[in-house]
């Protein structure tokens, strides 16, 4: 949709900085404004000068239901518990929204599927082509290849990472259980220290890793009897989350309430 005024929460991150640049230069969208936590340095900076990419003349706010209502659409890369409340915030303001946070709660993932009965959401836990493919690749292979197989996800993340394991790395065990018809809670493992014990049949695996300046590494390994099957993931560059943000900042406006994946964005 040409012109979607684009709002940016958390425009003072690494992942809202690169928002206010690709929004800045895609010809579909125009800015509508940034907010920042209250108090914080970012605040009254011009948008444009933090983002790198010279002055654009708006102001980083501090006023989040300001931000929503001058904006068409939300863009969302904050903690589990302001998201929550500011989707909260644009359901009743009557505005869609784009979230790339994870690590929500059991509570704070509800009050976004609550909220998504008012208006249209995007949640993705990973905002890239490559990981949407993966998604449904591993889907297939595990419904494939049966309970027979092990399954282990490896993630590996920046040293500055909150959350483990990654919300994509928890998407891709979902999608192994969707495959074999299973329920994800009761086959997750996702520690092992000490003496464990065999694996249990039909256990799917994490392990987390974390350091230096990893942008995010997705390793799924498929093992069986005598061969192994790995798919894999690597992401150089935090822009590609930030392209499929706002393409779905473009996608979602006018769109009916609901919950929707970037696959939906996608046409996957």
């Amino acid at each position: 949709m040409a012109g979607t005024k684009m709002g940016v929460v958390g425009c003072g991150g690494r992942m809202g900085r690169m928002l206010i640049a690709e929004i800045a230069a895609n010809e579909g969208c125009s800015l509508a404004g940034g907010c920042a936590k209250p108090g914080s340095g970012y605040v009254n900076q011009d948008i444009g000068e933090l983002a790198g990419i010279g002055r654009l003349g708006i102001s980083v706010g501090d006023n989040i239901e300001k931000l929503i209502r001058d904006s068409d659409v939300v863009i969302e890369f904050t903690t589990p518990a302001a998201t929550a409340t500011h989707t909260a915030q644009a359901a009743g303001l009557r505005k869609a929204m784009v979230i790339g946070t994870t690590g929500l709660s059991a509570e704070e993932s509800e009050a976004v599927r609550q909220a998504a009965l008012s208006v249209p959401i995007v949640w993705a836990p990973n905002m890239s082509l490559g990981i949407n493919l993966l998604l449904g690749l591993v889907e297939d292979v595990a419904r494939r290849l049966g309970p027979d197989w092990d399954v282990e996800i490896m993630e590996m993340h920046h040293r500055g990472k909150v959350d483990a394991p990654s919300g994509t790395a928890l998407a891709l065990g979902r999608a192994v259980a969707k495959g074999r018809g299973v329920e994800f809670e009761e086959v997750q493992q996702r520690g092992r220290d000490g003496i464990t014990g065999p694996r249990r049949t039909g256990d799917i695996g994490f392990a987390a890793l974390r350091g230096g300046d990893a942008v995010g590494d997705h390793h799924v390994v498929f093992s069986g009897a005598g061969e192994r099957l790995e798919l894999i993931h690597r992401a150089t560059s935090r822009s590609i989350y930030a392209k499929g943000a706002v393409r779905a900042a473009r996608w979602v406006v006018g769109r009916p309430p609901g919950l929707y994946g970037l696959t939906e964005v996608l046409g996957l």
